[in-house]
């Protein structure tokens, strides 16, 4: 199995890669607990997200709402078609319409 990673590339950039599901979510959840952003926006490119599904959703959107508390806007770029379905499914479409920079389609594989 894949595990997922976080990837720290910049200090404006910031990466997550493989599987986010409710399988892997936990385990990467404790990792970003720890994550402290030290500017006032970062890209967070989703561009090597195999797939995702709610648990990686929520994770995502709590991830958003803490940086936001530590007064740091994230912008997910290379949103998974996927994902962008459950934002929509969801309702929280307007949750994360600010935090949305390329939302052209890229098909998790």
């Amino acid at each position: 199995m894949t595990h997922p990673q976080w990837q720290v590339n910049s200090e404006h950039q910031c990466a997550l890669s493989g599987p986010l599901d409710r399988d892997t979510v936990p385990a990467l959840w404790t990792e970003l607990q720890a994550f402290k952003p030290t500017q006032n926006e970062m890209e967070l490119s989703l561009k090597a997200v195999e797939r995702i599904d709610s648990a990686g959703m929520v994770m995502l959107i709590h991830l958003l709402e803490n940086a936001k508390k530590q007064n740091c806007h994230i912008m997910l770029s290379f949103v998974p078609t996927e994902l962008r379905t459950l934002f929509q499914l969801s309702n929280v479409e307007q949750v994360v319409a600010g935090h949305l920079k390329n939302t052209t389609g890229v098909n998790c594989g």
